[in-house]
């Protein structure tokens, strides 16, 4: 199952549900919860306020709009963002998919409430290496898998 969530802290701000735009669309939309005013070689998270629950065996991918780099010279300081499927309801942060944009322009830069600013696509990978054997659960949030 595969299913976005609102998390409970940010209730009163009615988060936007992550939605496919077309028929044959492949990304589910993300918007910011809040105003988020970028400064130049700055690299600010941006809140959705959102969580996903998916099989074990998939990814989100979460990509920038293209819009962001043409109209805004913003794009994804991690170029990419991987959410794996135990980030959901983590203890850190109950799973809150949070964006970190770079504001590679000359000029501040504004995210509006409720504007869409990125989009996610599903992957199911299922293949790992034998040589790698896993037995860890996360133990927190957003960057945990580097704490030792």
């Amino acid at each position: 199952m595969r299913k976005f969530y609102i998390i409970e802290e940010f209730k009163h701000l009615n988060p936007i549900l992550p939605r496919r735009q077309t028929t044959y669309s492949a990304g589910y939309d993300f918007s910011s919860i809040e105003n988020v005013t970028i400064k130049p070689n700055e690299v600010k998270l941006v809140k959705t306020g959102l969580k996903v629950e998916m099989p074990k065996d998939e990814v989100l991918l979460v990509f920038p709009r293209s819009s962001l780099a043409i109209k805004k010279s913003l794009t994804m300081s991690n170029n990419v963002g991987v959410i794996d499927a135990d980030y959901y309801n983590n203890e850190d942060n109950e799973g809150h998919i949070m964006i970190p944009f770079i504001n590679y322009g000359t000029k501040e830069v504004m995210i509006e409430a409720r504007e869409r600013v990125a989009q996610g696509i599903f992957v199911k990978y299922g293949i790992t290496a034998d040589d790698n054997p896993v037995n860890e659960s996360r133990s927190g949030g957003f960057g945990s898998s580097d704490k030792e």
